[in-house]
C-alpha cells in the first residue's frame, strides 16, 4: 500500500505544522493527573479551539473544521510529531462527542458539543462497576424516572478523568425488572450535582489517573438522556466502537513512540548484549507503520459508507500490545537505568517519560474492553466459532 497526498492534502498539513510550531508550550506540561497538569491541559485545550483544531472532524458550527478521516490522519500525525501534549478531554472529544453526533438531539448537540471542543467542559467515562467491569451488562446502577427527571443511586468504578472533570457519561439500569443489556440508558450526568460523590483512586504512579463514583439520589434531568429510554446499550456499542476501533488511539501516537524507540537504541547500540533487541526494535517500527497503513485502510473504507463493526476488536488488542512491547523494548535498552525514577542525570527525562509509558501502556490490555474479551468477540462475531 503507498499513500499518496492529494496537493490540498499536503496544503492542509502544513497549515497545521505551522500553526502548532507556533501554538504548542515550549515547557512540557505536568500531568493532567495532577490539579495543576489538569487546569493546564484545559487551557491547552481552549488554545487548540483558538484555531478551530478541537476537533477537526467535527463541523465547524461546533468548532471543528469539517475535516474528512484522512484530514484527521494527517492532523494527528503533525500533532504528536510536535509534541503536543496529550488530549486531556479525550473522553469527551473522542467518545462522547462522535456519539452525540450520530445519537444526540439538536439540542443536546447545540448544549454539550461547543463546550467540549473548547474545553470549557471536560469529561470522565462511566462504565465499570464493581462486579460489571468488562462485562458491562452486568451494570446495576439505579437510574429511576421520576417525572421530568432520573433518579441515580449506585456506583461506578475506573472511571477515567473523573477526578477533576465536570461530567461523567455513562451506562445506568432505567427499567428495574430488566437484566444483562436490556433496560439500560446512556445519560449524562453533572459531576458536582448533590450525592456525587467522587473518590480517587491511585494509578501505578501514584496519581488519581481513575476514580470511582457514588450517587446518592442524583437528580438529573431527562434532558440528559441520550437516544431513547432503555436503549442505551447499542449507543454503548457504538462509543466503544470509537474507542477501540480508530479515533481513541491514532496510530501517530505509535509511530511517534517507535521513532523515538529507533533513536533510543541508535544512543545505546554499543552497550547492547543482547543482539535480540535490534530484532525488536525494527518489529515495533514495522507494526507501528502497518497499524498506521490498516488505519488509513479503514478510514478509507468509512468514507464510502462502511461502519465500524466487530472488527474494532482486532485493532484494540492490536495497538493495546503494540504499545507494551515498545516500552518493554525501551526498557531493555536502558537496562538497570530505567528503573531508577529520581535521579540528577542528565538524561533522567527521556528515562522517567519511558518509564511512566511503560506503566500506563499495563492498562492498555485493560481498558476498552479487556483484550481477554475482545478475543472472545472476534471468535464469535468474526470467525464464527461457537461459544463455550
Amino acid at each position: 500500500m503507498e499513500l499518496i497526498y492529494t496537493p490540498q492534502q499536503q496544503d492542509f498539513r502544513m497549515e497545521i505544522r505551522d500553526w502548532l510550531r507556533e501554538h504548542v508550550p515550549t515547557d512540557k506540561l505536568a500531568s493532567f493527573d495532577t490539579a495543576e497538569g489538569f487546569a493546564a491541559h484545559r487551557e491547552w485545550e481552549k488554545t487548540l479551539a483558538s484555531g478551530n483544531w478541537g476537533m477537526v472532524t467535527w463541523p465547524e458550527a461546533y468548532g471543528g473544521r469539517g475535516c474528512d478521516l484522512i484530514e484527521w490522519l494527517i492532523f494527528e500525525e503533525e500533532y504528536y510529531r510536535a509534541g503536543a501534549p496529550l488530549r486531556v478531554n479525550q473522553n469527551g472529544i473522542f467518545l462522547l462527542g462522535p456519539t452525540l453526533m450520530e445519537y444526540g438531539t439538536p439540542a443536546q448537540k447545540e448544549r454539550f458539543i461547543s463546550a467540549m471542543a473548547s474545553g470549557q467542559e471536560m469529561w470522565a467515562q462511566g462504565w465499570s462497576e464493581p462486579g460489571a467491569g468488562s462485562d458491562m451488562a452486568a451494570i446495576r446502577c439505579r437510574a429511576d424516572r421520576d417525572g421530568d427527571d432520573f433518579i441515580i443511586n449506585g456506583q461506578k468504578i475506573w472511571s477515567t478523568r473523573a477526578v477533576f472533570a465536570d461530567w461523567v457519561f455513562g451506562l445506568f439500569r432505567s427499567d428495574p425488572s430488566s437484566s444483562r443489556h436490556h433496560g439500560l440508558s446512556f445519560i449524562l450526568v453533572p459531576l458536582n450535582a448533590p450525592g456525587v460523590t467522587v473518590r480517587p483512586i491511585p494509578q501505578l504512579n501514584g496519581l488519581p489517573g481513575f476514580a470511582e463514583i457514588f450517587f446518592d439520589d442524583v437528580r438529573v434531568s431527562a434532558e440528559n438522556l441520550i437516544g431513547g429510554e432503555g436503549e442505551g446499550w447499542s449507543i454503548a456499542m457504538s462509543t466503544a466502537g470509537f474507542e477501540r476501533g480508530l479515533m481513541l488511539r491514532s496510530p501517530a501516537r505509535f509511530q511517534q513512540a517507535s521513532k523515538k524507540l529507533v533513536e533510543l537504541y541508535r544512543e545505546r547500540r554499543n552497550d547492547i548484549l543482547d543482539l535480540s533487541i535490534e530484532d525488536a526494535v525494527v518489529k515495533c517500527y514495522m507494526d507501528a507503520e502497518a497499524y498506521a497503513l490498516s488505519t488509513y485502510q479503514t478510514a478509507s473504507r468509512l468514507q464510502q459508507g462502511a461502519k465500524i463493526g466487530p472488527e474494532s476488536s482486532c485493532n484494540k488488542i492490536y495497538w493495546s500490545e503494540l504499545d507494551i512491547k515498545i516500552h518493554e523494548t525501551a526498557l531493555s535498552l536502558l537496562g538497570a537505568h530505567a528503573e531508577v525514577e529520581q535521579s540528577d542525570a542528565p538524561d533522567q527525562s527521556v528515562v522517567s517519560a519511558w518509564l511512566d509509558g511503560f506503566l500506563f501502556s499495563q492498562s492498555g490490555p485493560i481498558y476498552a474492553g479487556t483484550n481477554e474479551i475482545q478475543r472472545n468477540i472476534i471468535a464469535e462475531r468474526l470467525l464464527g466459532l461457537p461459544r463455550r
